[in-house]
């Protein structure tokens, strides 16, 4: 829940680390990705990727399957190779060694997991089924709290927005089973049937929980209410983009009478945690949670709070569990056919539960200081790249500018790792213990860290993603961009590689990360990660008017038969692709092959340049994940970010020759431009 405004980079395939891929060019390109029968002046995506899909079908574990989603699997593969290594040798008890081995010796031992079945999480449904009146309900909440289990609402500890350079607590709206509120809400048949599937899958689990059949569907039923009605109070996501109608500092008295149905007193004193002041984000939503909180029925919210548990156990239990979960979260909402093999949902499991400890690792046998030094390079050509995009534009005044190029020169830039490695001393792992009762451990420990932080100074050295993670971010408050060593390899990332190629995939990632401080929510913040208005009030119409552009051409983009892109709720990220294509290309043009256009096997680098990019978007995709990624993530679908982006971009028209009567035509009139 922390407040990042994240990339996910669809990344080149790692061919270095799986044997059955094609070996990697010398510059990089790998021209039976291509599909030379199509005419890139009609479909650059299908031109740029009609290979690489054909070559590279979907498997059945997974909704999409692209070259980040390969990459990130290579990642997985070096990962386990770690692992295995360590799991079979003797560790010192307490030692970061110690906890990665008996955690994923707990994860992959199917026999245990099957034999204990629902025993882990009976002692917790038992105290739950007990519970007699609200105030015990609001003491339960906060144990669960503390174990990463959030019913109702949700919280989280970052900078207030603000006032960046201290640490708030954040409330957030949460508390429904469905990942997306307009699931609960509309009226089509997709949303219907969701919503028959997923009250009957809740039963099930139920039942599998131990309660008897016709409690299963009572509880099931009860369930849905209560998510339905706090769904209903939920802002949408174009809603949530908005930082400014997401923070509202108050008072605990102050949240007392905007919900005074939640005993607020009770419920933090239960946590251990006094709050003097705290960003209630979504007010409203807040403010009827409470309501709902109220006029539930005791036996309501009993069943509410059983199944809050039972969902979020379910990866940790028998495979009757697991395998339930996936038949609706896989199989239903994304079309998935198959569960990942267990010793992927192992190393996925301690990514999240000790993913620095297991970083510390991977760094040292897969990240050389030559690639951190190549991407500082990198970094900083791209910085001064946007400073000339920024003093180029001419609907922008002097003031503004200057008032820009403040925040760009006060970029934060985290590359490979952090120089600080988090502490797990405190945390205890036993073998003795189930898998679940660990990961409360490790639930309770996060807790712990993150309640410390509370009204403290922001550690702007804190990373907000682990090293070996294949994706890039930015954080507006604390103004820094972030780069972890899992996307900074081959061939994704070449040390020595072609010029064209680095550009138009990490260049455009590294100019996509920096124009996320300068979209449509990361402008709102100044250089020092407050929430401020920077702009003349002339720049800021200007700035909204050609972003309205951008929103607008996504909004006529049909994504699947009858169902539009959104285009307000990808604006950030189709900012991002902009002007990290805008802000590459510029430094590209600096380098020898960038001034000269030269060719490798007869391709031009201006050409190769954007083939790259397209590259990173290569991918196979279900229609059941088409239609949950359009309602759910704020990236346009990487069809789009191909075929929707680059007709915007006057370089790429250029580079091939596009004309008016081709698909991939825009007239200069309709181009957005903006950085």
């Amino acid at each position: 829940m922390k407040k990042v405004l994240t990339i996910c980079m669809i990344a080149f395939a790692l061919a270095s680390c799986n044997e059955k891929m094609a070996p990697v060019m010398v510059d990089g390109l790998q021209f039976d990705y291509l599909d030379e029968s199509v005419d890139p002046k009609q479909d650059f995506y299908q031109y740029a990727n009609g290979g690489w899909m054909e070559k590279n079908p979907l498997p059945a574990e997974y909704a999409r399957f692209g070259s980040f989603d390969m990459l990130a699997a290579n990642v997985q593969k070096q990962l386990k190779e770690l692992v295995d290594t360590l799991s079979l040798q003797s560790h010192e008890q307490g030692s970061a060694e110690q906890k990665i081995a008996d955690l994923y010796r707990l994860k992959m031992d199917s026999l245990r997991l099957n034999q204990e079945g629902d025993a882990p999480i009976q002692p917790i449904l038992k105290t739950i089924k007990a519970l007699e009146n609200k105030a015990q309900v609001i003491e339960m909440m906060a144990q669960l709290n503390q174990e990463g289990i959030w019913p109702f609402f949700a919280m989280y500890v970052s900078a207030d927005d603000m006032n960046s350079s201290m640490n708030i607590l954040h409330t957030y709206q949460a508390g429904i089973g469905m990942s997306d509120r307009d699931y609960y809400l509309k009226e089509d048949a997709r949303s219907k049937s969701l919503r028959a599937k997923y009250q009957q899958f809740v039963a099930k689990m139920f039942v599998l929980a131990g309660y008897p059949e016709k409690t299963a569907k009572t509880a099931a039923k009860e369930i849905m209410q209560i998510e339905t009605a706090l769904a209903k109070a939920q802002f949408n996501r174009v809603e949530l983009r908005d930082p400014y109608k997401n923070y509202h500092k108050m008072s605990l008295n102050d949240l007392q009478q905007l919900a005074p149905e939640f005993d607020w007193q009770s419920y933090f004193k239960a946590l251990g945690m006094p709050v003097n002041e705290l960003n209630v984000s979504q007010d409203v939503f807040m403010k009827e949670m409470a309501k709902v909180f109220s006029n539930s029925s005791m036996a309501a919210i009993k069943y509410y709070l059983a199944w809050n548990v039972i969902s979020d156990a379910s990866s940790s239990l028998s495979d009757d569990f697991a395998n339930l979960s996936f038949d609706f979260y896989g199989k239903t909402l994304s079309g998935r056919q198959e569960q990942s093999p267990r010793w992927k949902r192992a190393v996925s499991t301690l990514d999240n539960a000790v993913g620095q400890a297991l970083g510390i690792t991977y760094v040292n046998r897969y990240f050389p200081a030559a690639a951190k030094e190549r991407m500082v390079e990198l970094v900083a050509n791209l910085q001064v790249s946007l400073g000339e995009r920024i003093d180029q534009l001419a609907w922008m005044s002097d003031e503004t500018k200057q008032k820009a190029h403040e925040k760009l020169a006060a970029f934060r830039v985290k590359i490979g790792y952090p120089d600080q490695w988090k502490d797990y001393s405190a945390l205890q792992i036993d073998a003795t213990k189930s898998l679940y009762d660990n990961l409360k451990a490790v639930a309770r420990f996060n807790f712990e860290e993150e309640k410390a932080k509370v009204g403290k100074p922001v550690d702007r050295d804190e990373w907000l993603m682990t090293p070996q993670t294949v994706n890039a971010y930015y954080n507006p408050t604390t103004n820094e961009i972030c780069f972890p060593a899992g996307i900074l390899q081959p061939p994704f990332f070449f040390q020595e590689g072609d010029d064209a190629v680095n550009y138009g995939a990490i260049g455009v990632v590294i100019g996509h990360e920096m124009t996320h401080g300068f979209d449509d929510q990361g402008s709102r913040y100044d250089k020092d990660g407050n929430l401020s208005n920077w702009w003349t009030e002339s720049d800021g119409k200007q700035f909204a008017e050609r972003t309205k552009v951008l929103e607008e051409y996504f909004n006529h983009i049909e994504v699947a038969p009858g169902v539009m892109a959104n285009g307000a709720f990808t604006l950030g990220e189709n900012i991002a692709d902009n002007g990290g294509l805008q802000v590459s290309y510029n430094a590209f043009k600096k380098t020898v092959q960038g001034k000269n256009n030269i060719a490798v096997d007869g391709v031009p680098a201006d050409q190769r340049f954007f083939i790259a990019y397209a590259h990173v978007w290569a991918n196979n995709i279900r229609e059941q994940e088409i239609l949950r990624r359009t309602a759910e993530d704020p990236h346009s679908l990487g069809r789009w970010r191909v075929n929707g982006t680059l007709p915007h971009v006057d370089a790429f028209v250029q580079a091939f020759g596009i004309q008016e009567g081709d698909a991939m035509y825009l007239p200069q009139a309709e181009r957005a431009s903006i950085w």
